[in-house]
């Protein structure tokens, strides 16, 4: 899942169209409820209730009219709560300041992806990204130039990965993308593509171009180490590529 859409295979896209989803099917419970109630005969509709017609007075009427108003409120709150308990849910996971998952709920993903490695022995990818030069740029052209090299970077590895894949910021300028059962040659060219698109597309602010670039390491799991130990390993990985930056372009 990106917000890389939750396993959010992820995410945060993938919480967005579930609350929609949600939305669009309890609606429709609803008016096919109220469109069964107000065109079913009341002796019909009350004789599932094991009421006979002839002891339906106009009091009884009445009463069971409200009953049932009551209930359709009552469910129609209940709805409104689980939405909003699911936008909480979204805000709780977003990072403050780019579109995609924030630490906490990126490292939960990462736990639920390696705990899925290990069951169904199906490795997947860790893909580290750490911005370069964000002190010069911070430096030169001020921090919100530095908050828009961050979006911008943000923005390419949500647009650029599949629904399921999980995308999150670590801290600072460090990402870090989940990649879903895929393997070290398929994320290495993954990290790649994610990166030369990052560069080739200048991050736009205050009207004019920043030019962005990042370094990678990939680290592909089988869900048979830690948390830290994946994200310690995707990272000596990326560490090792920026130390010798005339090596080809990847480490894993």
């Amino acid at each position: 899942m990106r917000v890389g859409d939750r396993v959010y295979p992820g995410g945060c896209s993938s919480v967005l169209r579930a609350g929609a989803s949600l939305s669009a099917r309890t609606d429709r419970q609803r008016r096919a409820a109220d469109f069964a109630w107000a065109s079913a005969r009341p002796g019909e509709s009350l004789t599932v209730l094991g009421i006979p017609e002839s002891e339906l007075t106009p009091k009884i009427r009445t009463a069971l009219d409200r009953l049932i108003r009551d209930v359709q409120r009552l469910r129609l709150d209940l709805d409104r709560a689980k939405e909003r308990a699911l936008r909480w849910e979204t805000l709780a996971d977003q990072d403050a300041l780019t579109p995609g998952l924030n630490r906490r709920a990126f490292i939960r993903e990462l736990s639920r992806m390696l705990a899925f490695a290990e069951r169904y022995e199906a490795p997947s990818s860790l893909v580290y990204f750490d911005v370069d030069e964000m002190k010069q740029i911070n430096d030169r052209f001020g921090h919100a130039a530095g908050d828009a090299a961050l979006r911008h970077v943000a923005t390419i590895l949500v647009e650029k990965v599949r629904r399921f894949d999980v995308v999150g910021r670590l801290g600072g300028d460090e990402f870090a993308v989940i990649l879903a059962q895929v393997g070290s040659e398929g994320a290495l060219a993954k990290a790649r593509s994610l990166a030369e698109a990052i560069e080739s597309r200048p991050a736009a602010w205050n009207g004019c171009g920043l030019d962005v670039r990042v370094t990678f390491g990939v680290h592909t799991f089988s869900g048979r180490e830690r948390v830290d130990e994946a994200l310690h390993a995707a990272d000596r990985a990326m560490y090792k590529q920026k130390k010798a930056p005339k090596s080809p372009r990847a480490a894993a």
